[in-house]
């Protein structure tokens, strides 16, 4: 050990008795950092999921929040914000609709949800609404944890009227 060059340093370890030789250029710098105080929002990260089901007609855009339980927290509809019958399944008054169901979940203490959306039954599709309103419910500071299509689809159902030869006109 006394044939060491003068810009090096011995390092000892007691608990396997084993000499390490490292050149000074090689050692990091290392410096004591002070644990961060934790901020609001990380003492709020506890996370109290809901449901939203998103009903999206092409006359209607319905936004029912609830919790896991299934206890309803607010039920908005396009009704409810406009007057008109024909703007109800716009998206911009599904945007409308969102927003203000998310301040009843956000008073209830909703801070992620799970969204399930449905169109009307039989229709090609979920209306114009529902994508917004999905949208809106993201943009308003909750987590998505899952979107699920619940679109019902009717496979034959009953008989249709008219008879065996169909309606003739």
């Amino acid at each position: 050990m006394s044939k060491l060059k003068e810009g090096n340093k011995i390092e000892e370890s007691n608990e396997n008795q084993v000499v390490k030789i490292l050149d000074e250029k090689e050692l990091p710098k290392m410096e004591i950092v002070e644990p961060e105080e934790i901020s609001e929002k990380e003492e709020r990260s506890e996370v109290i999921p809901g449901i939203a089901y998103v009903f999206g007609s092409y006359n209607n855009t319905i936004v029912h929040i609830t919790d896991l339980s299934g206890n309803t927290i607010t039920r908005i509809s396009g009704g409810m914000i406009t007057k008109h019958s024909r703007l109800k399944a716009n998206p911009t008054t599904a945007m409308f609709v969102a927003k203000r169901a998310a301040e009843f979940a956000r008073d209830a203490g909703i801070t992620a949800i799970y969204i399930r959306m449905r169109g009307q039954t039989s229709s090609p599709g979920i209306g114009p609404g529902a994508h917004a309103a999905v949208k809106t419910l993201s943009k308003e500071g909750f987590k998505i944890l899952g979107v699920l299509d619940t679109h019902r689809v009717p496979r034959g159902g009953p008989k249709k009227k008219g008879g065996k030869r169909g309606r003739r006109v």
